[in-house]
């Protein structure tokens, strides 16, 4: 009987490997900048051409490899960074399956320069798998791989890549990924003979990202830290105000690892609930860590896919984090550069907000807008200047600056979440109407009226049919003396049928959004000092007082720094 099965040979087995591991130049770039961070580098540098299909080359100054241990490296499954598979669990190393070398080396020409600390250095030459040459070579510590032709013995996968300009795009988001990971490590790459990323050694976070990411982009990013149970959350998210439905960018760290997880993305983005428009996508950087046995890197060979022991808890928690971080002061919209904030700026609850900026808050901080309360206490926290500009923007002093408020914008925010609370909870009071007001309606506003109608009961509308196209208001709710109920009434309906507040996935929300933006107060209106302190204590009292619901800002900043340097006093 013949034989069927047979053992591959190394070379075949290598190939496969080489499949798995460098699909492209910009995986074998990954992997080499890996290693020379496994092995301590504080500076890497990387040249590419024609997109990483002619050349490669990664040097570093970390700690190397003496002339066994290089022979060794090329050899499959040869690796320093683990011993048994009990290893596997809890792995901290980037790179750690042994594979990659030797992979890198079956589809190239490959040269490996490395030397240790005051030793004589090595080189050795492999072509297409095979070692052809090990001799001496003077070189101070570190490690230099330079790879040539890569997948030149495999030209059925060689004709799957990419135009040069694609792949040379690819490695260079392989090693900015890489650069953001490590900010402390100074990653340099030259592409085509142009230095096309320059990262120092030691920087901040939030200097490399603007390095990466560029200062505009970052400008509109506000910092994340948050703890609970097993995880720490921190990084940097877009506000509100500046998210879009195209354009944004997003990177995932577990313990300094980069991987792709769209249902942690999608977690960050319930962060944004009733902040944002429907549609559309912040950019997001934030780094998870946890124990090193809470999570399994060795999922994917590419260790691009990462599982979780918690992963509902992992996922409340980012969701939590970002809500924390947009409902900070911080997360308001400044006048001015972008410069880094303290990272503590956001353990700051909106609910303790006022203590924070003028001390105690008064205790009529829920006196609702409209009434004319006075402050209980030592100090009224807006004494220092509170005016209203142009019948629109509420403005006061605080203790670093001018703040602006949008009156509309911040009533907006003050009443969909009375409405959300209305909706979940009792009902709102109403006033019922000593002669009732009829309404005329079409077809499609009779139908989301239908819709909506346990909704509107419960914010404080009675409706009831009168014939034909026509209802009755019985009964509407007060949330302010300017508050026209009828008109609101109607634009809520009309909004709703025609879908002018369209793409929430929650029709309560959507329907909550409604009632906000048309009841609140409006532009132009004339408010009293008492309604807008009442205004301003409702709004700090919110759970995301920087932002209304459609992702527009409710305040704006103007650093006292800011206004200096403006006016030559910096």
């Amino acid at each position: 009987m013949s034989r069927r099965i047979s053992i591959l040979p190394d070379a075949v087995a290598d190939q496969i490997a080489a499949g798995e591991v460098v699909a492209r130049p910009a995986s074998a770039l990954k992997e080499l900048v890996e290693n020379a961070i496994d092995a301590g580098a504080t500076d890497v540098r990387v040249l590419v051409e024609h997109g990483g299909k002619t050349l490669i080359e990664v040097a570093d100054d970390g700690c190397g490899m003496g002339r066994e241990d290089a022979v060794l490296s090329l050899d499959r499954h040869a690796t320093s960074k683990i011993r048994s598979a009990a290893d596997l669990t809890g792995v901290t190393t980037f790179g750690f399956r042994g594979e990659a070398l030797p992979a890198i080396a079956s589809v190239s020409r490959l040269t490996l320069t490395t030397a240790e600390d005051d030793a004589e250095g090595s080189e050795l030459q492999v072509v297409g798998g095979r070692l052809e040459h090990v001799g001496p070579v003077a070189r101070q510590r570190g490690t230099t791989v330079t790879v040539r032709g890569l997948f030149f013995n495999t030209p059925a996968r060689k004709k799957f890549l990419r135009s040069a300009a694609s792949e040379a795009r690819a490695a260079y988001e392989a090693i900015a990924t890489l650069a953001l990971a490590h900010p402390g490590v100074g990653i340099e790459l030259v592409q085509d003979g142009q230095v096309r990323l320059a990262a120092p050694p030691g920087q901040l976070e939030a200097d490399r990202l603007i390095a990466v990411w560029g200062r505009d982009l970052v400008g509109t990013l506000v910092p994340v830290e948050h703890a609970a149970g097993a995880f720490r959350i921190s990084g940097f998210v877009q506000r509100p105000g500046d998210a879009s439905p195209s354009g944004r960018r997003t990177q995932l760290f577990v313990n300094g690892r980069p991987f792709r997880d769209p249902f942690l993305v999608r977690a960050a983005e319930a962060g944004y609930r009733a902040a944002i428009h429907p549609g559309d996508r912040p950019s997001l950087y934030l780094r998870i860590d946890l124990a090193p046995s809470e999570v399994d890197v060795n999922v994917h060979p590419s260790k691009m896919e990462v599982r979780f022991r918690d992963r509902i808890g992992l996922e409340r928690t980012v969701e939590d984090a970002v809500r924390q971080a947009i409902g900070a002061f911080v997360a308001a919209a400044p006048v001015g550069d972008w410069r880094p904030m303290p990272v503590g700026a956001t353990d700051i609850p909106a609910g303790e907000l006022l203590a924070s900026l003028f001390g105690e808050p008064p205790a009529d901080a829920r006196a609702p807008a409209g009434s004319d309360p006075e402050p209980v206490g030592a100090a009224d926290p807006f004494a220092a200047g509170l005016t209203q500009l142009f019948d629109t923007f509420i403005v006061y002093q605080a203790a670093e600056g001018v703040v602006f408020v949008d009156q509309h914008s911040a009533h907006e925010r003050v009443l969909y979440e009375l409405v959300m609370a209305s909706i979940s909870g009792q009902g709102a009071p109403s006033q019922r109407l000593l002669i009732p007001a009829t309404v005329e309606l079409t077809d499609e506003e009779l139908d989301a009226l239908e819709r909506h109608r346990d909704a509107l009961e419960r914010v404080g509308y009675s409706v009831e049919a009168f014939g034909g196209s026509t209802v009755v208001l019985q009964a509407v709710p007060t949330p302010h003396p300017r508050f026209d109920a009828v008109a609101c009434f109607r634009e809520m309906i009309a909004d709703l049928a025609r879908g002018r507040f369209g793409g929430w996935a929650n029709p309560l929300e959507r329907f909550g959004a409604t009632y906000a933006c048309r009841a609140a107060v409006k532009a132009g209106q004339r408010l009293s000092q008492g309604e807008m302190r009442a205004l301003l204590l409702q709004l700090f009292a919110t759970e995301l007082p920087p932002h209304d619901v459609h992702g527009r800002a409710t305040i704006v900043q103007l650093p006292r720094e800011e206004l200096e340097r403006r006016f030559g006093r910096r």
